[in-house]
């Protein structure tokens, strides 16, 4: 129905009752003992079932009881009578409740649907709705973590450690970690509402900039089960994903609140549900009343103007706009609008790693954030060597060459493995300045290269590269040619699957050679063949007094972790790891805490991400 219509319609009702009326990076420290957020420590009790009530006794007839009514019978064959639902009253009083002309005129169309009851509750069949008993995309069996690893642990515990993790890891295989136990398919604590264990678990998802696994989390979830935490997630997600139309099934049915983002994207899906004349009543409703920026409004009309019928073209005005939002970085892209430069230069974070992913741009405007992402965690060795073999594939049909694209298709069909090894040193020395988003992409080039002595200098770097896509293997291939105590031993040493124990000689000869800052690599290698008990209790501390740290020092987070593992609680422990690699920097990462996140994923099984991590501590330290 049409707003005048529906106006009309009201005023009508309105004037028939007479109505008159009126949303830190914790490892930035200088110790690990305030690591944990509050309420932590303070868990609050389980929730005891309540005792059923018995009913009370039904009172007996009174002898002045008038007789019941007998039941109405149809009149005629096949006639049904629509009896009034139990307990419904007049409507007097739900007319008394109506809102005023004026009111009326400044709702929206959907703020009307929702006044007189017209929106469906439930856009899901009763058959067809999915349990809340688990959540998640990633199956025990293909390879997510244990359903009911976070079942029996405290609510509070977990919305604290969830809550408290802000900020980006500064493990790429510790976020890899994280991602995996936040998709997997779990139970959530007795009692926290399913909905909101997904929402904060798409929450921080979010936060990592893993939008397209909190896009598939939220998805997992039906819109008739939507909280309000799990609609702002969901939001997140697809706005992240510049998904706007994912949208449209928990924003048509008010599943999310009625802020101005809320307000836009129901227009658009309206819009697209065919009803583009009360779409752009709406929108430009919310442009006149000048409580959103215009610049919003206009994206929003551009967007929802491409669902058709709607003769008109919207021109987007960047004039005055000083400031770019995750909205406006979603749908600019969407509909194909470039955004201005001063815009984009020093956009952070979140907008590298959401245009890395953004699947309407080019791969060569997404190579840069690529190479980012794939160093955070976000995008595999194998999606990196996709993306640049797009870039040379387009590149070659355009009669122009891209160097890195050009040197990567070297690194792996040189003849000679001299020149593919100076292919590899040629991408190691592009990019940003850190190579370890250049390793990502290199790892499987380096994994072909043949064990040679005169490849020596190069085999620590070669090493890494391996590593960052977990080819380890591949890299023990080169344990006999590399000498102790080297930058390769190193790696290898903590990385090889097979658990061999570190000679005192060689870690020795490694901490002398060490000329890294306060001997960082020395430290995170010490705290990580200790974590994997690869070398000798006694020794460790011995190397950890002379490197200056302590192994033994506890606080509640270190007793947290170990108690997780101690119950061999893979997702606690995951979780707990998270917690403790945030920050921008190996630099933040404590030898400590190195060292219970290794001892602890080693203990409760998940040994590999264990030498990933620590591994990779010492390649980027």
């Amino acid at each position: 129905m049409k707003r005048r219509a529906w106006l009309a319609t009201a005023a009508g009702i309105a004037m028939g009752a007479a109505v008159v009326g009126a949303q830190t990076s914790v490892l930035a420290q200088n110790g690990p003992e305030d690591l944990l957020p509050p309420g932590f420590d303070k868990p609050s009790p389980t929730p005891t079932r309540a005792r059923p009530v018995a009913p009370a006794p039904a009172p007996a007839p009174s002898a002045n009881a008038s007789p019941r009514a007998p039941a109405a019978t149809p009149t005629q064959s096949g006639e049904i009578v629509q009896p009034l639902p139990s307990g419904a009253t007049g409507g007097t009083a739900a007319l008394g409740n109506l809102p005023t002309l004026q009111q009326l005129q400044s709702m929206s169309t959907d703020q009307l649907d929702d006044l007189f009851g017209l929106k469906p509750k439930v856009d899901i069949p009763p058959a067809a709705q999915r349990s809340m008993a688990r959540v998640g995309v990633i199956a025990p069996d293909e390879g997510g973590l244990p359903v009911n690893s976070l079942a029996h642990q405290p609510a509070a515990l977990v919305k604290a450690v969830l809550d408290g993790t802000k900020g980006p890891l500064v493990s790429r295989w510790g976020h890899i970690l994280l991602r995996r136990a936040l998709a997997s398919r779990l139970a959530a604590p007795e009692g926290m509402n399913p909905a909101d264990f997904a929402g904060m678990r798409a929450a921080l998802l979010d936060r990592m900039g893993e939008f397209s696994a909190a896009r598939a989390l939220v998805q997992d979830v039906d819109t008739a089960n939507y909280t309000p935490a799990l609609s702002s997630a969901a939001l997140q997600a697809y706005i992240g994903t510049a998904d706007i139309l994912g949208t449209c099934p928990a924003v048509r049915l008010s599943r999310g609140g009625d802020g101005a983002q809320w307000q836009m994207l129901a227009a658009i899906c309206n819009a697209y549900a065919g009803e583009q004349d009360r779409s752009e009543t709406d929108l430009r409703r919310m442009m006149n009343s000048g409580k959103i920026d215009r610049i919003d409004v206009l994206l929003a009309r551009r967007f929802a103007g491409a669902a058709g019928g709607q003769n008109q073209s919207v021109t987007i005005e960047w004039d005055g706009v000083d400031q770019l939002t995750p909205w406006r970085f979603a749908l600019a892209n969407a509909v194909g609008e470039t955004i201005p430069k001063n815009l984009l230069d020093g956009a952070g974070r979140y907008y590298r790693l959401a245009d890395a992913t953004a699947p309407m741009l080019t791969p060569e405007e997404r190579a840069d954030d690529a190479e980012y992402a794939a160093k955070a965690g976000v995008l595999s060795s194998a999606a990196l060597v996709d993306l640049y073999s797009q870039i040379y594939n387009n590149q070659v049909q355009q009669g122009t060459t891209d160097t890195t694209a050009q040197n990567l298709r070297d690194a792996y069909v040189g003849g000679d493995p001299s020149d593919r090894l100076n292919a590899i040193k040629s991408i190691w020395s592009g990019g940003d300045g850190d190579r370890y988003g250049r390793y990502v992409l290199t790892a499987y080039a380096a994994a072909r290269m043949p064990i040679d002595k005169s490849f020596d200098g190069d085999a620590g770097n070669l090493v890494a590269s391996m590593l960052t896509a977990g080819l380890d293997r591949d890299a023990v291939r080169w344990a006999p040619a590399v000498a102790g105590g080297s930058q390769a031993w190193a790696l290898i040493a903590l990385s090889d699957p097979s658990r061999q124990s570190a000679s005192d000689s060689d870690l020795s000869d490694y901490l002398s050679a060490d000329a890294s800052k306060r001997q960082q690599r020395s430290r995170l290698l010490v705290a990580g063949l200790a974590g994997l008990g690869r070398v000798d209790g006694s020794l460790a501390n011995e190397y950890a007094s002379k490197l200056k740290f302590n192994l033994a020092r506890q606080d509640r987070w270190t007793n947290a972790i170990d108690a997780a593992a101690n119950d061999g609680n893979q997702a606690m422990v995951a979780l707990l790891a998270g917690l403790g690699m945030q920050g921008d920097s190996w630099s933040q990462m404590t030898p400590l805490f190195l060292f219970h996140i290794v001892r602890s994923l080693d203990k409760v099984g998940l040994s590999a991400e264990a030498r990933m991590i620590a591994a990779e501590a010492v390649a980027r330290a």
